[in-house]
């Protein structure tokens, strides 16, 4: 078990206790058995306290049905991002999500039609390729993160096209391009979410500053 938790629906983090966490392990009838019984699942719940939503995971412990601990609910690890994070964005992130296990140079190519989709609409940069597109990017942001920005370009191709040498096969595993995803991730975060979250409070503080000010004028 981990000490603390990030929720997907939220981002809240919070500690794990009695009150946030809990487990089970049941076997293929549903009843409360040992970890080690032929059929035995562990369950674990994890119950968000800021919006009360649950994530349920579970993990093949039994003889005759392991497996690794995966997500059960929600059905991916996608995070869930705001409504101001353009449909379509987050549409293509979540497939990428999806799709990771069972075809993973498809959800690096899915990944890769995210960040062109964000180039467009965060930069206004359209241009005739993803390429050209990430080469107009590159005095704009932090060098390091453009070289990773135009490595995902490159392993996006891996599944959009078909190598020249149909004998030579360029792989990517899971767990490289659940690294991709991260990286659409941190994007989203910082082009959106966190430009967002620093506007409101910039502007709460003035509105605080202004009915502050009211209040002064009127016991003058």
């Amino acid at each position: 078990m981990f000490d603390g938790f990030t929720c997907p629906y939220c981002q809240n983090s919070y500690a794990l206790h009695y009150q946030t966490y809990g487990t089970a392990i049941v076997n293929s009838s549903g009843h409360i058995c040992k970890e080690d019984s032929y059929y035995a699942v562990k369950l674990e719940y994890y119950t968000c306290p800021k919006c009360q939503k649950t994530v349920v995971c579970a993990e093949g412990t039994g003889a005759y049905v392991k497996f690794n601990r995966k997500q059960l609910l929600p059905g991916s690890s996608a995070k869930i991002f705001p409504d101001y994070v353009p449909d379509a964005i987050k549409q293509d992130y979540e497939e990428a999500y999806a799709i990771l296990e069972l075809s993973p140079k498809a959800s690096a190519t899915l990944s890769r039609r995210c960040i062109q989709g964000m180039i467009h609409d965060k930069w206004n940069i359209v241009l005739k390729n993803l390429n050209q597109e990430i080469t107009a990017l590159r005095d704009k942001i932090d060098p390091t993160l453009w070289s990773a920005i135009d490595a995902l370009r490159q392993l996006g191709n891996i599944g959009a096209h078909m190598e020249k040498d149909i004998d030579t096969i360029v792989d990517i595993d899971p767990d490289e391009s659940e690294k991709l995803i991260r990286l659409v991730e941190i994007l989203i975060k910082e082009w959106y979410v966190i430009p967002h979250e620093r506007e409101e409070l910039l502007s709460g503080i003035v509105q605080i500053n202004e009915s502050k000010q009211e209040q002064r004028k009127k016991t003058e």
